[in-house]
C-alpha cells in the first residue's frame, strides 16, 4: 500500500503575476509644429522645382514641349480661341481696384468675425506672395542650355499664381470649417482658371504656375503657424471645423469634382487647345486641388479666434476670521 499525498509535490505555488505598465497613448504633435513642417516641405518642394525646370536641360525641355512657343512670333501665346477669354481672365485679376475690394473682404469678414489679427495676416500673406514671387523672379538665373523652345527669360514662379493661391487660402483664416469646405473646390477651380490663363496667353510656363501655388501654400502654412503660436483658439484640439471624417470628405470632394471636370468639361477644352497645353493645365488643376485641400484638412480644427480671457476662480487664500 503506497502512502501518497493530496499536496502536489515539486510543484510551486502560483503566486500574484506582475501587472504590466499600460501603453501610453503617444502625444499628438502640435499644429504649429506640423504647419512649420509642411511650410518647409512647401518651400523644398518650391526650390527642387526651380532647380529642376529653370536649372537642368530635362526641366526647361519639358516646359517647352508642353507650351511651346509659336512657329510665327516666336512668342509662347497658344494658338487656340481660347486666347481671347485668358487675356480677359488676366486683365480682371490683374485690376487693382478689385484686389484691393478682394483684401477688403478678407479685413471685413475677419473684422465681423472677430478676427481681425488673422484679417491682417491674410492681408499681409497675399502682399508677401507677390513680393517674394517678384524677388525670386529677378534674382534666379535662366541659363541658356541650348534648347530651341526655351529662353533665359525667367518667369518662375508666376507672381498671378501665387496671388490668387494666398488670397483664397488668406479667406481660410478668416472663415469658419464650415465655409473653409464649401471654399475649397470653388476656390482651387478658380486658381487654375488664372493659372491656365497665365499659360494660354504665353506669359507663364508650366513650372511658373505650380511654383506660384507651392509659394502661396508654403506662405500660408508660415502663417498660419504664427497665428498657432500666438495662442489662438483651437489650437489646443477644439473642432471648430467638424470632425476627422467631415474633414476627409472634404479633402475627398476636390479629387472627385476635378474627374467631374475632366469628364465634362476636359473633350471641350481638348478640341480648343494643343495636347501639351491640356496636360500642362490638368496637371495644374489637379496639384492646385490637392495642395489646398491639404492645407484646409491641416487647419480644420482651429478658427484662428483669439483665446478667451481666462475667468477668476474662487480665491483659495485664508480667509478672515471675524
Amino acid at each position: 500500500m503506497s502512502i501518497g499525498s493530496s499536496y502536489p509535490v515539486g510543484r510551486s505555488t502560483p503566486g500574484p503575476q506582475p501587472t504590466r505598465p499600460l501603453a501610453r497613448p503617444h502625444p499628438a504633435v502640435p499644429l504649429g509644429l506640423r504647419l512649420l513642417a509642411a511650410s518647409l516641405c512647401g518651400l523644398l518642394a518650391l526650390a527642387l522645382t526651380a532647380l529642376l525646370f529653370v536649372r537642368t536641360y530635362p526641366g526647361q525641355w519639358w516646359d517647352g514641349a508642353l507650351l511651346p512657343p509659336a512657329e510665327r512670333g516666336g512668342g509662347y501665346e497658344q494658338q487656340t480661341t481660347l486666347v481671347g477669354p485668358a487675356n480677359a481672365v488676366l486683365a480682371t485679376f490683374g485690376r487693382p481696384t478689385l484686389l484691393a475690394a478682394l483684401l477688403g473682404a478678407v479685413l471685413l469678414v475677419g473684422a465681423l468675425r472677430g478676427r481681425l489679427v488673422p484679417g491682417v495676416v491674410g492681408v499681409g500673406l497675399v502682399l508677401c506672395a507677390v513680393v517674394v514671387a517678384g524677388a525670386v523672379k529677378s534674382a534666379l538665373p535662366r541659363p541658356d542650355l541650348g534648347i530651341g523652345s526655351s529662353t533665359t527669360h525667367n518667369s518662375f514662379p508666376s507672381g498671378h499664381v501665387a496671388a490668387a493661391t494666398a488670397l483664397l487660402l488668406a479667406f481660410m483664416l478668416v472663415l469658419p470649417g464650415w465655409a473653409r469646405r464649401w471654399l475649397t473646390v470653388p476656390g482651387a477651380a478658380g486658381v487654375t482658371v488664372v493659372a491656365a490663363a497665365t499659360m494660354i496667353a504665353g506669359w507663364h510656363r508650366f513650372s511658373d504656375a505650380l511654383g506660384g501655388v507651392l509659394l502661396g501654400v508654403a506662405l500660408f502654412c508660415l502663417a498660419a503657424a504664427a497665428l498657432v503660436a500666438r495662442g489662438e483658439r483651437g489650437a489646443a484640439g477644439r473642432p471648430a471645423g467638424g470632425s476627422r471624417w467631415g474633414g476627409l470628405a472634404g479633402a475627398a470632394a476636390g479629387p472627385l469634382v476635378l474627374l467631374w471636370a475632366l469628364v465634362v468639361v476636359g473633350p471641350e477644352l481638348a478640341a480648343s487647345v494643343q495636347r501639351g497645353a491640356l496636360v500642362a493645365i490638368m496637371v495644374a488643376g489637379a496639384v492646385t486641388m490637392v495642395l489646398v485641400g491639404a492645407v484646409v484638412f491641416l487647419v480644420r480644427a482651429t478658427d484662428f479666434a483669439s483665446p478667451l480671457p481666462a475667468r477668476p476662480g474662487p480665491s483659495t487664500g485664508s480667509q478672515k476670521i471675524s
